[in-house]
């Protein structure tokens, strides 16, 4: 009795598979790293951060106190601010307005050289603080 078109296809596909499971098999076994010395399966990184199988040619010295982990530190040019004391409290709390951002930075009489008013120009530094910045070592703008 003759086969159907389906069990032709179906025998096909199943000789096809064979075929391509032979051929992966001796592919693995040319590719095969067992064997192969230590050295022939070190991989090395080159001055431009690419994988290269070539070991460098002279040794550099890496000084440990060199390497910064993490981001980059925040240079700040000029650590002291200026601006205008906008509003102050009965209680000693007040808030200073930074003339380059206009950004309002908050600030407590004890961290004030000179007794300050409402309107002074005042120099300070900015620190960070749990609620924000907070100004530190303020000085009257004479």
């Amino acid at each position: 009795m003759a086969d159907s078109f389906s069990k032709k296809e179906n025998f096909k596909k199943k000789i096809q598979k064979q075929k391509e499971k032979a051929l992966k098999r001796e592919e693995r076994k040319t590719n095969n790293n067992k064997g192969k010395k230590l050295e022939d399966m070190f991989t090395y990184v080159d001055e431009f951060g690419r994988l290269t199988s070539t070991p460098p040619e002279e040794r550099q010295e890496i000084n440990l106190e060199d390497i910064q982990l993490g981001a980059a530190p925040i240079i700040e040019e000029d650590v002291r601010k200026t601006g205008i004391v906008t509003f102050l409290s009965e209680k000693g709390y007040g808030f200073i307005t930074e003339n380059n951002s206009k950004e309002n930075v908050f600030f407590h009489n004890n961290n004030c050289a000179e007794p300050v008013k409402k309107g002074n120009k005042v120099s300070f530094e900015k620190e960070k603080s749990v609620k924000g910045f907070s100004a530190i070592n303020i000085q009257l703008v004479k």
